[in-house]
């Protein structure tokens, strides 16, 4: 029996080519370090130092430490509880229409129909629209007096008169409604085009074997297509609670935050309270309120990415 000597590692000697390879390489990712540094690093710093103390807005000037006193007087205020409800409301609704509709379009472009690239491009047009161009179309469209929509109704004899039909941005609860329509007029085609990466990705073999079992449409969505796109449901679920959540453009775009507050979502309110009000330290509390809310959804959407990979290993 021979016995097999185990080899000493040997060490890896930095001659001046790699160190040279190395400083080059740290020379490419500086300007990319910067950026970074610059544009998110910096500022998240800052907003920090901000929420923790009493910036004067006249001349920035800062107090002592204050501690987690703006936290405790910006979660006292009504005016937080109302902007997170409304913020709640516009991504419950909004994330499940763009869910649904999206499941349907994308299972529309799934199909084998003719003409199915030419659907494909109408559809994404909506999203290649930049938002505030979308929140203006849409704040168009919804105008009381001159919009498209009553001159549709009035069209098809559902009003005689504009004045007939309600003033769509008008009153707090509708006009809160009317943005979550182009927000979902918007969104629902990135839906629809994430959901088809995942039709598009179950065996056809699986709808045969349904069809010999004389499976209906219902049963076939939900015993098979459902399940099998459970893992891209949930991707795209919580990718789009994200964006809901942090909702800004189309709100500014569309109505400004009112009527009377009515669509004045917490990251509309934070960019009021900190630059309308000038209160910088009130307006940074809010913002890392909204970024711990955004980091534990991203934690969960890691998560459920991670099990997605596993599930189609």
């Amino acid at each position: 029996m021979v016995a097999v000597r185990s080899k000493a590692a040997v060490p890896v000697r930095h001659t001046p080519f790699h160190r040279s390879q190395g400083l080059m390489a740290f020379f490419l990712l500086l300007p990319a370090i910067l950026v970074v540094f610059g544009i998110i690093v910096y500022p998240i710093i800052e907003t920090g130092v901000f929420s923790v103390t009493s910036v004067q807005s006249a001349m920035m000037t800062r107090t002592p430490f204050v501690g987690l006193a703006n936290f405790g007087k910006v979660m006292s205020s009504p005016n937080f509880w109302a902007s997170l409800g409304r913020t709640l409301y516009f991504t419950i609704v909004s994330t499940s229409l763009e869910l649904v509709l999206g499941l349907g379009i994308a299972a529309l472009l799934n199909a084998k129909i003719h003409g199915r690239w030419l659907l494909r491009t109408i559809v994404v047009i909506p999203w290649a629209v930049p938002t505030v161009v979308s929140g203006a179309l849409w704040k168009g469209i919804f105008n009381s007096q001159y919009g498209a929509l009553n001159a549709l109704l009035a069209q098809l004899g559902l009003i005689h008169q504009y004045s007939d039909a309600p003033i769509w941005l008008g009153s707090p609860f509708l006009a809160l409604n009317m943005v979550i329509l182009a927000d979902v007029w918007k969104t629902v085609p990135v839906v629809a085009f994430m959901l088809l990466a995942g039709l598009s990705s179950i065996p056809s073999e699986v709808y045969e074997a349904a069809k010999i079992d004389r499976a209906g449409p219902f049963r076939t969505l939900w015993s098979i297509t459902l399940p099998l796109l459970l893992p891209s449901i949930s991707i795209v679920l919580i990718l789009r609670i994200i964006e809901a959540f942090k909702v800004f453009d189309v709100i500014y775009a569309m109505t400004r935050g009112g009527p009377a507050n009515g669509t004045m979502a917490i990251a509309y309110y934070t960019y009021t309270v900190a630059f309308s009000n000038q209160q910088f330290s009130l307006g940074a509390a809010l913002a890392y309120i909204i970024v711990i809310v955004i980091a534990i959804l991203s934690a969960i959407y890691l998560r459920a990415l991670r099990r997605s990979e596993m599930s189609l290993l």
